[in-house]
């Protein structure tokens, strides 16, 4: 062994021996940090399991009465329930208007602005419009409600027609709640284009490409399964909103898919309802949490569809 080796090989063993004993130390920050997350995750799982007992339990009272048939809750158009109709497809049809309406309206200025902070905007421009994008997220959304109502609908039936749209309306509140989602949407999907590497810009502008050509065909390309996550995402939150349908959208179910029409969505039938004094086991009461079951089904179902999209599309960089 050489002399340089001899150097060497205490020092390597010195290190090893350091090595081998930081991690017998005992850390008791590591671990409570560990136990903590731990018992975060469980009881997430648990509130999680228990919401769907609570809906479940209620919903199957609801269908359990001899007036309530499966045929008639998902497949006629009616929901009277006080003279035994029960078509959720009333409630149903308001609410994917005003939630296409809603994504129509943030997808393409969501995208547009993640765009623009990602690839155009400078650090500073950067540092500035995206915490005041980011303030539309906070603002309550009853707020948003009555701007629809007071502000969106006159100008709407200003340009339409007062005899072709009412007070209120699906249009103005679909519109309003895509403001709304906008910051939600802008957001993933600036983190996601931010996320790409820089190799792939450099690449399409070695071949020639122009900014636009290598935002609309190679970078947004490579994050689309991070835009098509905060997509679901936004939908998901669109078709949960509450006070803006309810206060903007209109008080009675109606099947409808005409955004000039009032119409009451699911959760706004759920917010008015629920405001009264429903007498606990009838059949009012338990209808509330079959449509809360509907609206848990529509959301888990994009919740899946988002996961697809993310494990179909998703790009591995090295």
């Amino acid at each position: 062994m050489t002399t340089e080796a001899k150097s060497i090989s205490p020092a390597l063993s010195d290190q090893s021996a350091w090595t081998a004993q930081l991690r017998k130390k005992t850390r008791w920050g590591e671990g409570l940090v560990e136990s903590s997350l731990f018992v975060v995750g469980v009881l997430t799982i648990f509130i999680t399991i228990s919401i769907v007992i609570v809906l479940g339990d209620q919903a199957y009272l609801f269908f359990a009465e001899p007036e309530v048939t499966f045929h008639e809750f998902f497949l006629t158009t009616t929901w009277q329930p006080q003279i035994g109709q029960f078509g959720i497809w009333a409630l149903v049809s308001a609410t994917l208007t005003t939630s296409a309406i809603a994504i129509s309206v943030a997808l393409p200025l969501g995208l547009s602005a993640a765009i623009y902070l990602s690839e155009y905007a400078n650090p500073r421009a950067r540092a500035i419009l995206k915490p005041i994008l980011e303030i539309l997220a906070g603002v309550p959304t009853v707020v948003y409600g009555y701007f629809a109502l007071l502000f969106v609908s006159p100008i709407l039936r200003n340009l339409i027609g007062v005899e072709k749209i009412g007070v209120y309306n699906m249009l103005a509140a679909g519109l309003v709640m895509g403001i709304m989602i906008l910051p939600l949407i802008s957001s993933m999907s600036e983190d996601a284009l931010s996320a790409v590497p820089n190799s792939l810009r450099e690449a399409a502008y070695a071949m020639g490409a122009t900014r636009l050509e290598a935002s609309t065909q190679v970078i947004v390309p490579a994050a689309l399964s991070g835009i098509g996550a905060s997509v679901i995402v936004g939908i998901s939150r669109a078709v949960g909103e509450t006070m803006i349908v309810a206060i903007a959208s209109g008080a009675g179910p109606k099947f409808s898919f005409n955004p000039l029409d009032a119409a009451e969505t699911m959760t706004g039938h759920i917010a008015r309802i629920s405001g009264g004094d429903l007498p606990y086991g009838t059949v009012d009461y338990t209808s509330l949490f079959a449509i809360a079951l509907m609206l848990f089904l529509i959301t888990l179902v994009l919740n899946l569809i988002s996961q697809w999209i993310i494990a179909r599309f998703r790009e591995q960089y090295e």
